[in-house]
């Protein structure tokens, strides 16, 4: 489950931005959302619908700048911790679900740098 919660976080950076105290988007509601993400994330295929549910959710309760912020953080926190993720894979992920984010979704991302 922890290694499933680290690769989603790699992919949660795909969908948010930067931190901030104020943030309402937590690291665990980053990592519980994009948790059912963790097997795709390492060895592709189909993407689950709730992987996309929870792209989608996330994505919807990270509409500030802080939010975002924190979000993007917090995926790169989790995804230094996990091995055999694909980052190919975790920057594709957000249009396999349909949804846009206006940064790239990367581990040398500068999540401070993005404003939304």
């Amino acid at each position: 489950m922890a290694l499933a919660l680290r690769f989603f976080t790699c992919l949660v950076l795909t969908v948010c931005i930067v931190a901030s105290v104020d943030a309402a988007v937590s690291c665990g509601t980053v990592t519980s959302s994009l948790a059912p993400c963790a097997n795709y994330l390492s060895k592709g295929g189909d993407v689950p619908p709730p992987c996309c549910a929870g792209v989608t959710k996330l994505n919807g309760m990270a509409q500030t700048t802080p939010d975002r912020q924190q979000a993007c953080k917090c995926l790169q926190s989790a995804a230094k911790t996990v091995s055999g993720l694909d980052p190919s894979l975790a920057a594709g992920l957000p249009g396999k679900c349909g949804v846009s984010i206006p940064y790239p979704i990367s581990m040398s991302t500068n999540c401070d740098k993005y404003v939304f």
